[in-house]
């Protein structure tokens, strides 16, 4: 199939792209790398009357460093952080999240502006910056605001955007540079979608663990009983095999032995890669 019919504009400036957004009744949609809304178009699972193209915006291309928090624009792509194309990424966690990303084609094109406004509970940048603690900066015409990522995401697909807001950038805490990070997902293939996600992250410079659990039927969940005994005693994984297998049965009730057991294996191999310890398979 093709995509209904719209009408195109990409805008010069942020300023005219949120402009152009705020008369909702024109039923506008976002797009940027197309990873996802395209397909959807296609499907003609969503029907726009007009799409606002802002990939080339210079202001959602930017990665700063303010009062302890790293600004990352929106437009940055997935290739892009894999690569360290900036400084503050040469020696980041999120080079390996953003490395595990579908395939090549895709992290050329696709965008962490664009993966958390989709908000797809299997997505890789959701459940890092659920992990980090993550804030989303949102802007509208007539402002910004900052929401926490727990905050952001409601439910599968569904965020705390409104209609006339896009997301511009994604803050997270300067030390994750210098925190333990694991991360881990099992998919049936090369670049297809997560079945089970973990995300580890030991930050002792903010004294914080925390353990991050995706690609369930909604937001990412945190194991916090388990990341308090993580940080304080750094045990290998399998010393929380029993505890694992309790917090998951409390914060996933109803899911299936074989489920459970492939949730708690992919837990495992986060925390192993958390504390240096991963193994030849991991």
């Amino acid at each position: 199939m093709k995509a209904a019919r719209f009408d195109y504009l990409r805008p010069h400036s942020l300023a005219q792209a949120l402009d152009a957004l705020a008369p909702v009744e024109h039923a506008s949609r976002l797009i940027a790398g197309s990873q996802s809304l395209g397909p959807m178009l296609n499907l003609r699972l969503v029907r726009p009357e007009r799409l606002i193209d802002i990939s080339a915006l210079p202001e959602l291309r930017t990665i700063a460093t303010q009062d302890g928090w790293l600004r990352i624009g929106a437009g940055i792509t997935h290739a892009e952080i894999e690569d360290g194309r900036f400084e503050p990424f040469q020696d980041h966690p999120w080079r390996r999240v953003a490395g595990t990303i579908a395939y090549r084609s895709v992290r050329n094109r696709g965008t962490v502006g664009g993966s958390l406004a989709h908000a797809d509970p299997a997505a890789d940048w959701m459940l890092a910056a659920w992990a980090a603690d993550a804030q989303i900066e949102l802007a509208r015409a007539s402002g910004t605001r900052q929401v926490p990522v727990r905050d952001f995401m409601q439910a599968a697909y569904t965020t705390a955007l409104e209609a006339d807001e896009m997301v511009v950038a994604v803050h997270v805490p300067v030390s994750l540079s210098r925190a333990s990070w694991g991360y881990y997902k099992v998919c049936r293939k090369v670049g297809d979608f997560a079945e089970t996600s973990c995300a580890v992250v030991i930050d002792d410079a903010r004294g914080v663990c925390r353990i991050a659990v995706g690609a369930l039927d909604g937001p990412p969940i945190l194991l916090e009983g388990l990341a308090q005994q993580l940080f304080q005693h750094r045990d290998p994984a399998e010393a929380w095999t029993d505890r694992i297998d309790q917090d998951l049965m409390a914060a996933v009730p109803g899911r299936d032995r074989i489920a459970r057991r492939m949730m708690s294996a992919t837990i495992n191999r986060a925390i192993d890669r958390a504390l240096g310890h991963e193994r030849a398979h991991a």
